[in-house]
């Protein structure tokens, strides 16, 4: 029989359920457990891919083309699983599953109501991940806290599948802040006890909290709380503000929430080899160098936005030994150019990532023309390449007024243009090119060198693409184009070759990198913007002497 370990949240949103979900799915793991994680979010959007992205952060995209929410980008970076479409529900994929059905004539006439059509459709999203003889344990993660209206649906879906399955396959966790109070130097435990209230009103008994503080826990507050909540002492665990997100796999385990986990659905496992995480983390800790690496976008008021890209840069610059400091540069405010030296200066490694609409556009295609010209290294990612090939093209290729039809429809030189695929689409949500596919990378390609093969998989998010009656024009200017889709009719991968560092892809690799398996495209920059950073750390005179070379 499948387990299922339901996670819900209390006091406030943002307390690191996702971070706890995921967490626990590495250390379940790591006992040779088969895992797979979930997310359900109380909002009415269908996906979040419409949303922006200030309000919600990234859209995480899996596989199979699903646009999802940020925490399973979590989830498979802790995990190493990769997701489906099935694993994010949202509310309003449920109501619309439902009228759908409800209009075909599938329930036969009868009223539809929340009680039993929606929480029946809910536990069937649950209960289909854990249908699959691949998976022992389904970690879902309830979006919210419980105080929340729109969450009564989830909850007592939840609720009833204990009842469906058995209680000894199923585990509730609850996440509770402990708020330090200043002025009387104390942690409070009231609002832990009203949240765990509200959840047992609506029928559920944690089998574990975890406590969130940004303070050690003393081991009376815990016994308190154990006793108001009717939780086991050793069920009540501390989880600490950690200095990284991948530190709370370990105090977790430390604290022993796998193994009251285990016990209360009665897993007999090993215990979990830590080792090589414990050493990646430790990397990340004693770091030999800093890297400044520019991140310049359009939405850097919420680094959440780029969260994905982020991580993947802290992953490449661990494996070498480094610490990335990401500086966060708004392409808005490089529009007009004037602002570029200042912002970038100092600056290792340039990453532009991908985004929507014309706003900071010519501020992302300013700050690539700065790395272009003076040799620093420069990662384009999705929109990232389309405003490289702009720049390029108006500053190469004699192209002047290239433009992309997304920003400028009027444009002589349209490089950048809308697919065909996506010349009648009318909907927004979910018709974009999503999902995995396929390029074919040139032999003597620096992507090629650094993927160590010649077909590679990415995840795509975009409606855009290299115009292929400007492909002559570029190459003859010495851009290479350096990736393929599999049948020659997309541009998948660009270069400069006569640069140190200079790639872009049209796919999103930030969602495939791993903290301890970092993608390759951002070991490659991370290891030119090291270089990079030696070279401008000496005198030119230098650069050439046995000393700076053993360096």
């Amino acid at each position: 029989m499948t387990k299922y370990v339901f996670i819900t949240g209390g006091v406030v949103s943002s307390l690191g359920k996702g971070i706890t979900a995921a967490s626990l799915g590495r250390l379940l793991k790591a006992r040779g457990l088969r895992v797979v994680n979930q997310k359900l979010d109380p909002y009415l959007n269908v996906d979040p891919g419409t949303m922006n992205p200030l309000e919600h952060g990234e859209v995480f995209v899996t596989d199979d083309g699903g646009e999802t929410d940020l925490d399973l980008g979590h989830y498979e970076r802790f995990t190493g699983e990769n997701l489906r479409r099935d694993s994010n529900v949202t509310t309003g994929s449920v109501y619309h599953s439902i009228i759908q059905r409800e209009r075909r004539g599938e329930f036969l006439g009868a009223t539809v109501q929340v009680i039993p059509h929606i929480t029946n459709e809910i536990k069937s999203r649950v209960r289909k991940l854990g249908e699959s003889p691949a998976v022992d344990v389904v970690i879902t993660e309830v979006g919210g806290t419980v105080g929340d209206i729109e969450i009564l649906p989830f909850l007592e879906a939840i609720r009833q599948i204990r009842k469906d399955v058995g209680s000894e396959n199923v585990a509730y966790i609850h996440v509770t802040l402990v708020p330090y109070i200043g002025p009387s130097e104390e942690l409070k435990t009231k609002p832990t006890q009203h949240s765990v209230a509200e959840l047992r009103s609506r029928g559920i008994q944690p089998d574990a909290i975890v406590l969130r503080s940004d303070r050690p826990v003393e081991d009376a507050l815990s016994r308190k709380i154990s006793l108001f909540c009717d939780v086991s002492p050793r069920a009540v665990v501390t989880a600490q503000d950690a200095p990284s997100i991948y530190q709370v796999p370990l105090d977790l385990h430390e604290e022993g929430l796998d193994r009251v986990i285990c016990e209360s659905l009665g897993l007999v496992t090993k215990e979990p080899d830590l080792s090589d995480w414990k050493a990646m983390v430790q990397r990340m800790f004693s770091p030999i160098d800093t890297l400044t690496v520019a991140l310049v976008g359009k939405y850097v008021d919420l680094p959440d936005a780029y969260l994905s890209v982020a991580e993947a840069l802290t992953h490449a610059g661990a494996a070498h030994g480094f610490k990335v400091d990401i500086r966060w540069v708004s392409s808005d405010e490089m529009d007009g150019g004037l602002l570029v030296e200042s912002e970038l200066q100092g600056v290792d490694a340039i990453v532009v990532p991908g985004g929507f609409g014309h706003r900071g556009v010519e501020g992302k295609v300013q700050a690539i023309r700065h790395a272009r010209e003076r040799g620093i290294p420069f990662l384009g990612l999705c929109l990232g390449l389309q405003c490289a090939v702009i720049e390029f093209a108006r500053s190469k290729a004699g192209l002047s007024g290239a433009h992309s039809t997304e920003f400028d429809p009027t444009t002589p030189h349209p490089v950048i243009d809308l697919m065909e695929s996506q010349r009648d689409v009318d909907d927004k949500g979910g018709t974009m090119r999503l999902g995995l596919y396929a390029a074919r990378l040139a032999p003597d390609s620096k992507a090629r060198q650094l993927y160590g093969e010649e077909l590679v998989y990415e995840r795509h998010r975009h409606r855009y693409e290299v115009n292929n009656r400007y492909r002559a024009d570029l190459e003859a200017a010495g851009m290479a184009l350096a990736g393929l889709s599999p049948d020659g009719s997309l541009v998948e991968f660009i270069e400069i070759p006569d640069h140190p560092f200079f790639v872009a892809t049209q796919a999103h690799p930030e969602f495939r990198s791993r903290p301890d398996v970092p993608h390759p495209l951002f070991l490659g920059l991370i290891d030119a913007a090291r270089s990079y950073q030696l070279d401008t750390d000496v005198p030119a005179e230098t650069r050439d002497s046995p000393v700076h070379q053993t360096r």
